[in-house]
């Protein structure tokens, strides 16, 4: 299963928040470095989404021109 922009992007407040709070510095640390994780994966789950909707826009715009290919191939 996937997890979408918004959970990840959450998650790493959560982190920042939990670092912000952190009195030991390896704690701040540890949260400051699980922020950053999930910032990266937020990211990248971001642009997935955005290449899934380019894919699935070049995918109806050949659907569009086959279908004219089609129709005009048995018209003639």
């Amino acid at each position: 299963m996937s997890q979408s922009y918004a959970f990840y992007k959450a998650r790493a407040e959560d982190a920042a928040s939990e670092a912000k709070g952190a009195t030991l510095s390896n704690v701040k640390e540890r949260h400051l470095q699980a922020e950053k994780t999930w910032r990266g994966l937020a990211e990248q789950a971001r642009k997935v989404e955005v290449d899934r909707e380019k894919a699935r826009k070049a995918r109806a715009v050949r659907r569009e021109i086959e279908e004219r290919s089609s129709a005009a191939d048995t018209a003639e």
